[in-house]
């Protein structure tokens, strides 16, 4: 894939990891997860999405010290409703790993999965898919325990990555934390990265005494790229290409956009195609850019705001115009935005989170989607 991706034109990439070439900065960040790892611990990498977490983990994984030696594994659960859910994407990912590697190394996947095996279907080559349905899962912990199971008797040693985490949570098994407290603290031939994106779920999971997997990992926070590794990236990336960028234009964009990775490399990624070879990009050709990308989904959003409730579609236009909402029950919140009360704003919060419209950190609100606050403000 990195040599498919070292082809394309714009090398500010948006979607996946494309190499090291690609890639900003995180120098430390990956020697020390490298380091935690191949040490024999686990971690908990806690930021907010969009921060680049997972191409930060596929990028230590292409290193040569992991990639000559480990197998690597990486399931995101954040869209699992239930054990089963969240069961099917482990062994769907793993054996979708597994395959290019040979017919010796997922035949020894499939010859623990007893529980599922009518779940497995083969083609004309007899090359393994794993086409079952949550239905298919009669057993979630017997199936997890056979998971648990390959990993901890594979030929080489695993490294895991388990992408939001915390959904977890939102299960409704009480006893899901423990039972996977218990298969990871018996695998000794793999290692486990338990990623996730909303802090206080995943604060609680890890740092409760209350909770099974109390310090049993290593807690790590990724942070915003600095803004000069990041700007010495986007000038270098232009130059490469007999473009030239104004430093102007990577200050704006990471005051913009609070120096969340991926609203900075979309915007880049615009402004690279808009500018000709021997041009420079200024800081005056920002706004066309980032209008450019929020007409393409405008219609998205219309949608989005006709199928929200009234009260829900009001308050998330007073967090939009506040940019970062504090004190939103309050009577001076509501009086300035012209809501109802503070009760009803009280009522639409937690609900406007749990869409993932809003975050929330220490009592500041913020919509999610940053594009989407700016179209907010824009037309509403």
């Amino acid at each position: 894939m990195a040599k498919e991706r070292a082809k394309m034109d714009n090398p500010f990439v948006t979607t996946g990891y494309a190499g090291a070439e690609y890639f900003c900065d995180r120098e430390k960040e990956t020697k020390d997860i490298i380091r935690y790892l191949t040490n024999g611990n686990n971690v908990a990498l806690i930021s907010p999405r969009r921060y680049g977490k997972s191409d930060l983990l596929r990028h230590c994984f292409a290193q040569k010290t992991i990639a000559d030696n480990y197998y690597t594994f990486i399931v995101d659960i954040y869209s699992t409703k239930t054990v089963a859910e969240m069961v099917g994407k482990l062994g769907s990912a793993i054996l979708e790993t597994l395959k290019p590697k040979g017919k010796k190394a997922w035949e020894k996947f499939l010859s623990i999965l007893s529980s599922v095996r009518s779940g497995i279907s083969f083609d004309m080559n007899g090359q393994p898919s794993w086409t079952m349905s949550v239905g298919d899962i009669h057993s979630p912990t017997a199936t997890l325990d056979e998971i648990f199971t390959y990993l901890q008797n594979a030929d080489r040693p695993c490294l895991v990555v388990i992408d939001e985490f915390q959904q977890i949570t939102k299960y409704g098994d009480p006893n899901i934390e423990a039972e996977i407290r218990t298969c990871v603290q018996y695998c000794s031939n793999a290692h486990f990265v338990f990623s996730g994106s909303r802090r206080q779920l995943m604060g609680s999971i890890f740092t409760s005494p209350a909770r099974p997997f109390y310090q049993s990992v290593t807690l790590y926070h990724l942070d915003r790229l600095p803004l000069d590794r990041y700007s010495e990236f986007c000038v270098s990336l232009f130059q490469k290409r007999r473009k030239y960028l104004d430093i102007a234009v990577v200050n704006r964009l990471y005051k913009q956009f609070d120096g969340v990775t991926y609203y900075m490399q979309r915007v880049m990624n615009e402004l690279f195609s808009q500018t000709a070879v021997n041009a420079t990009c200024v800081e005056n050709d920002v706004s066309k850019a980032v209008d450019e990308i929020i007409a393409v989904s405008s219609t998205i959003y219309e949608d989005l705001m006709y199928q929200l409730p009234e009260k829900q579609s009001r308050v998330l236009i007073a967090v939009a115009k506040d940019g970062s909402a504090q004190n939103v029950t309050s009577g001076s919140f509501t009086k300035r935005h012209g809501l109802t009360s503070p009760n009803s704003v009280k009522s639409a919060i937690p609900a406007l989170v749990d869409k993932g419209l809003l975050t929330q950190d220490k009592g500041v609100y913020k919509v999610y989607d940053l594009f989407f606050a700016i179209w907010l403000v824009k037309n509403c």
